[in-house]
């Protein structure tokens, strides 16, 4: 387990987002330490999905402040937050699908760099671009099937293809939005095994309902109702907790799908 540094990688302080009469997010404080994986767990509903928008800037907060390695990014577009090595993965919700699993990666590195998509084809034959494309497939597992049509791949399959999108821009700081989702049990061990190596090098903030998931991998939990934190800390706290018990774990548990 890597040890979190002092300085935390991610601070959220009171961040608040409202859909009409719905509080999404509300006062929420979060702070992820540098080579920490920090899971956020809680039933459908609580805010997680919201709260990943709002880090990524896909959506903007109506109040609060969100730093990134000190500097406030509060109000950054998306692709300003991912220069500054903050990724998510599954943004890029739609996969090329009729091109080579290769050739999805190296558009991925493409728009990173902050090339446009004006000629498809340097993607597929610039090594500056296929390098590092073939390289993020490796880590991911999906090397082989490098020159696949995208389109054959299985549903886990594809969701290592859009890890190794988000892998492909170098980031500090992974955001994961329910990565286990629709996976059965093999590609479930193969991802948990993934995040397991690949929390050795960057920081990720995790959102998964997967709890067998959730507590072989977190450093720390955080857990949300209703827009609002009612704990955080080490998981086997986290576990321990009533309030945490009574709203989440023990229906999880219990055969409920939060």
């Amino acid at each position: 387990m890597t040890a979190p540094h002092a300085q935390p990688l991610l601070q959220v302080e009171n961040l608040s987002k409202r859909f009409g009469g719905i509080v999404a997010t509300e006062n929420l404080a979060l702070t992820v330490g540098t080579g920490e994986l920090h899971a956020v767990i809680g039933p459908n509903g609580a805010g997680k999905t919201t709260l990943i928008a709002q880090l990524s800037g896909q959506l903007a907060p109506d109040e609060g402040r969100i730093r990134f390695d000190g500097q406030d990014i509060t109000a950054l577009p998306m692709h300003r937050r991912s220069r500054l090595g903050l990724a998510r993965s599954f943004q890029i919700t739609s996969l090329f699908l009729d091109l080579s699993v290769l050739d999805n990666v190296a558009l991925a590195v493409q728009a990173h760099a902050g090339h446009s998509f004006r000629f498809w084809r340097d993607a597929r034959s610039e090594p500056e671009l296929r390098d590092p494309a073939r390289a993020a497939l490796d880590r991911v597992g999906l090397g082989a099937r490098a020159d696949r049509p995208a389109s054959l791949l299985s549903h886990g399959e594809h969701r290592q293809l859009e890890l190794a999108m988000a892998l492909a821009g170098a980031p500090r700081m992974l955001l994961l939005d329910e990565p286990m989702a629709g996976l059965g049990p093999e590609e479930s061990v193969r991802m948990v095994e993934m995040l397991r190596a690949l929390k050795q090098e960057l920081t990720i903030l995790l959102v998964e309902h997967d709890m067998e998931a959730v507590f072989a991998l977190a450093d720390r939990v955080t857990v949300m109702v209703y827009g609002r934190v009612i704990a955080s800390g080490a998981p086997d706290v986290i576990r321990a907790d009533a309030a945490v018990r009574e709203a989440y774990l023990g229906e999880a548990e219990g055969g409920a799908h939060g």
